[in-house]
């Protein structure tokens, strides 16, 4: 039988810095506040809705251009939208039939922005009157 290695994962003694335990121990993240933290993660580990939320960076937009921008159907946008909203991510806005999403804050622009490059947004001036006449701005 072959001599076995230690193993470098682990020590051999149970604790050798045990100030360093204790301060580690006294700041740990409530099990709870892991929790939250691991569900928004779970939540941002699908590419679809990292890529919704990428779309909604610095700017307001309704689902049907939200499924546009993203070659998706507006049943499947409004579904991954719900998860988002449900985790505090997005918010939406009613205006008659048209319900528009946003980012909630910057927290998420800047995760996305350790990762990816976040794009600037470009002001869009929309007619209420007709929203087919949007034009960017400069």
């Amino acid at each position: 039988m072959p001599p076995t290695r230690p193993s470098l994962d682990t020590c051999d003694v149970s604790c050798i810095h045990p100030a360093a335990v204790a301060a580690a121990w006294a700041r740990l993240l409530p099990v709870e506040d892991a929790r939250a933290v691991a569900r928004t993660f779970g939540v941002l580990a699908d590419p679809t809705r990292v890529r919704l939320l990428h779309a909604l960076v610095g700017q307001e937009l309704c689902v049907c251009d939200l499924a546009a921008v993203l070659g998706m159907r507006q049943p499947a946008v409004s579904q991954q939208l719900r998860v988002l909203r449900a985790q505090g991510i997005v918010r939406v806005r009613k205006a008659g039939h048209i319900a528009y999403y946003a980012l909630v804050d910057d927290t998420v622009v800047d995760l996305l922005a350790r990762f990816v490059p976040v794009p600037v947004p470009v002001p869009v001036l929309v007619d209420r009157d007709d929203p087919d006449a949007a034009t960017g701005v400069a």
